[in-house]
C-alpha cells in the first residue's frame, strides 16, 4: 500500500493535472499495482494527453512535472529508450517520481494495466477494457546469436587486463540475459534482476558467483558461471538455433587467454 507521502503525492498530483484542459488522465503503474510499496518506492505515473497538442506537451513536459511539487531536479529517459518519460526528484521528502507522457492511442501499447488514479471522461477507461497488456519478453534467438560474441569480448578485455571494462561487461551480462531468464524459470515476469534476492536455492547461489572482483582469476571465474549458467537456462528451449561453433570457438579462446595469466 502507498505511504502518507506517496498518497499526498498523488493527490496534489490530481488537483493540478485536472487544471490542464490538455490532458486526459492520470494513472500509476508499478508497484501500487500490485499493493507491494514500502518507503523505498517510487511512483511511476502516466500522463494522457490529447493527441493534438502532442508537439506542445512534450515541450512542457519539465515546466508540468514542476508544478507537481518542488522538483530538485529532472531529465528525460533517452537512457533507457523512453524519452516520453521525465524522471524526477522530488523533495523534502526526496520523492522518485517517472512520469510517462501519451497519448490516449499510445497507452494501447502497454506492459501492464495501471491505475487510473483520475480521467476526464471515459476514453482511457474504455481502451483500457477493450485492449490487454502485453510485457515485452526477451527473444531467445536474439540472445543466442549475441551470446558468444559477448563471451569472446569479455575474454579480449581479460587478456588486456581491463577489470573494470570487464567487471561492467559481466554485469551487463547478467542484468541482460541471466536475471531474465532466471525469473521466467520461476514464472516470473522478465525484470532484469530485479528482486531475484527473494528466491533460495543453489541457482541464486550460483548467480552470486557471477559477480567479478577486480582480478584475473575473479573475472574469470564470473564469466564462467555466466555461461554454465546461460547454457542451463537455454536448454529445452523449442525453435532455438544454437550457435554451437561460436560457442565452442569463444569458449576455447577465453581458456586460451585464461591460461596466459
Amino acid at each position: 500500500m502507498p505511504l502518507q507521502m506517496h498518497e499526498d503525492f498523488i493527490n496534489h498530483a490530481k488537483e493540478i493535472l485536472r487544471q490542464d484542459n490538455r490532458l486526459l488522465g492520470l494513472l500509476v503503474g508499478g508497484s501500487m499495482i500490485t499493493g507491494i510499496m514500502d518507503e523505498y518506492s517510487d511512483l511511476d505515473f502516466i500522463v494522457v494527453y490529447e493527441a493534438e497538442f502532442k508537439e506542445e506537451i512534450m515541450n512542457q513536459r519539465i515546466p508540468i512535472a514542476e508544478k507537481l511539487g518542488n522538483l530538485l531536479a529532472a531529465f528525460t529517459g533517452e537512457h533507457v529508450g523512453e524519452p516520453r518519460v521525465i524522471i524526477c526528484l522530488y523533495g523534502s521528502p526526496p520523492l522518485h517520481v517517472d512520469i510517462k507522457f501519451v497519448t490516449v492511442q499510445e497507452l494501447e501499447q502497454r506492459a501492464e494495466n495501471p491505475i487510473i488514479l483520475w480521467e476526464r471522461g471515459s476514453e482511457i477507461s474504455a481502451l483500457m477494457q477493450g485492449t490487454s497488456p502485453q510485457y515485452p519478453y526477451p527473444s531467445l534467438q536474439w540472445i543466442e546469436d549475441r551470446f558468444w560474441v559477448w563471451v569472446h569480448y569479455g575474454a579480449t578485455k581479460l587478456g588486456r587486463g581491463e577489470w573494470f571494462e570487464l567487471i561492467d561487461h559481466i554485469t551487463f551480462m547478467r542484468n541482460a540475459v541471466l536475471g531474465p531468464l532466471f525469473h521466467i524459470k520461476n514464472g516470473e515476469l522478465p525484470r532484469g534482476v530485479r528482486k531475484l534476492e527473494v528466491h533460495e536455492g543453489e541457482e541464486l547461489e550460483e548467480l552470486k558467483e557471477t559477480i567479478p572482483g577486480h582480478s584475473a582469476e575473479r573475472c574469470y571465474r564470473a564469466l564462467k558461471m555466466t555461461i554454465r549458467l546461460y547454457k542451463r537456462f537455454r536448454q529445452n528451449s523449442e525453435g532455438l538455433e544454437y550457435k554451437r561453433e561460436a560457442e565452442q570457438v569463444s569458449i576455447s579462446y577465453l581458456e586460451s587467454v585464461y591460461n596466459k595469466q
